[in-house]
């Protein structure tokens, strides 16, 4: 009779093993085989447990396949069991030590699987816009010429006629002392260049100017004397219609002042009295203002401006602002200015005021040559001696009356102009009551 071997436990983590049943051996062939000798059954060595590595497991229970399940041993049935047992005698002590301890197989464990790493999803990324290439111009390839197209030649352009300035009988490329002036209009010596009728200028109740007649002929040194306050400066503010008269009329050239303000005024160049102008500009700035305001292209303005820059020695003052002119050079450059336009009429108001005597030679040159080419001055003056020797032409203004007019020999008579002057002002006066003056304080 066999004894049966005690299948190992297994573990409860490994699979189940099949163990084959051991072979039969009958009654005579025990009988026969020499008895074995007795040897000790070594002890059985205590099973270690078996350490199961956590990670392994627990990755292959998470990520791992479930592991294939081996089947049971089939189920011996009680009776079959029974009879096998009846069937084989029992083997006794020696019987069993002489059995040959059979080995517990050892199970050696399925690899398991290794499990399958599922990477984890990385978030999408956006996919980088491709960076524009930079085509280097030498290597780019370069493009099919394209048929070159001979364009029709254009017509030449005609040459730009500049015309002259205003029909001047010569160019104003220097206006030196010893060039002349030229005007800018024909001059019709049958029309007056400056007309007045009847003018009259009222302050409140003070009577400014009162029937102011005069009648200039182009081509006049004209000079308008008085004493301080008699009229002068009004008189001219409203022939150059910077101040309107309370009545009468004044014509420029044959044109109605009060009629076309804008047509009579292009006629005329002014230097007013106070000297009021743009002293933040320039001097440059303000004669190229001056002569764009009447209509001047900056070309001519520029040529003018060297000129009249040169002729009244300023050239050097052009980059400097006017505020720091002196009385004097700013009195030139405003006259300068009057002038750019090249009028028919020179309106000014004490032009020889603060003016060094080298100055006034040349400003009476220039104004000089002016009227020898039909220009027309009015002047007014305090200096008796000056109007007597530059003017053809004269009037007395005495509390805002003409008290004598006409040329400078019909008016002073055989007198001196001063001398004249001095009877028609009533300059002798009485000087009693200043005694004290023949006495010293001290």
């Amino acid at each position: 009779m066999t004894a049966s071997l005690p299948l190992p436990e297994n573990d409860p983590g490994e699979p189940a093993v099949a163990v084959p049943p051991l072979p039969t051996q009958s009654a005579e062939d025990a009988a026969a085989a020499p008895p074995a000798p007795p040897t000790a059954r070594p002890p059985r060595a205590p099973r270690k447990p078996r350490k199961r590595p956590a990670t392994a497991t627990r990755i292959a229970a998470v990520d791992a396949p479930p592991a294939p399940v081996t089947p049971p041993p089939p189920t011996v049935p009680a009776a079959v069991a029974a009879a096998e047992r009846a069937t084989h005698a029992p083997v006794d002590a020696e019987a069993e030590s002489a059995v040959i301890p059979v080995s517990e197989p050892e199970v050696v464990p399925e690899p398991l699987p290794e499990p399958e790493v599922v990477p984890d999803s990385e978030p999408e990324v956006a996919p980088e816009p491709e960076p524009e290439v930079v085509v280097d111009p030498e290597s780019e390839p370069e493009p099919e010429p394209e048929p070159e197209v001979i364009p029709e030649p254009e017509p030449e352009p005609e040459p730009e006629v500049i015309p002259e300035p205003e029909s001047a009988p010569e160019s104003d490329a220097a206006l030196d002392v010893d060039i002349d002036i030229a005007l800018d209009l024909d001059i019709d010596a049958a029309v007056p260049a400056l007309r007045v009728r009847g003018l009259r200028k009222s302050f409140g109740q003070t009577r400014a100017v009162d029937a102011v007649d005069l009648t200039i002929p182009p081509g006049t040194f004209y000079g308008i004397v008085g004493p301080n306050g008699a009229g002068k400066t009004t008189t001219l503010s409203m022939i150059a219609g910077l101040l309107r008269a309370d009545d009468g009329t004044v014509e420029i050239a044959g044109i109605d002042l009060a009629a076309d303000p804008a047509r009579a005024k292009r006629q005329m160049g002014i230097l007013p009295d106070r000297l009021r102008t743009f002293d933040r500009l320039t001097g440059r700035q303000l004669l190229h203002y001056y002569g764009v305001l009447r209509g001047l292209s900056s070309s001519l303005v520029e040529s003018r401006t060297a000129d009249l820059a040169r002729a009244f020695d300023l050239t050097d003052a052009l980059g400097r602002k006017v505020s720091d002119y002196s009385t004097g050079m700013t009195k030139k450059l405003m006259l300068a200015g009057a002038m750019i336009h090249s009028p028919r009429l020179l309106v000014l108001d004490e032009p020889f005021e603060s003016v060094d005597p080298v100055s006034s030679a040349v400003i009476l040159d220039i104004l000089s040559a002016y009227v020898a080419h039909g220009g027309t001055v009015v002047l007014s003056s305090h200096g008796m001696d000056l109007v007597e020797r530059v003017c053809n032409g004269v009037a007395v203004i005495v509390a805002g009356r003409v008290l004598a007019s006409g040329t400078v020999d019909e008016v002073r008579g055989e007198r001196t102009l001063e001398q004249r002057f001095l009877e028609l002002a009533g300059g002798l006066t009485d000087v009693e009551g200043l005694e004290w003056l023949h006495t010293f304080s001290d």
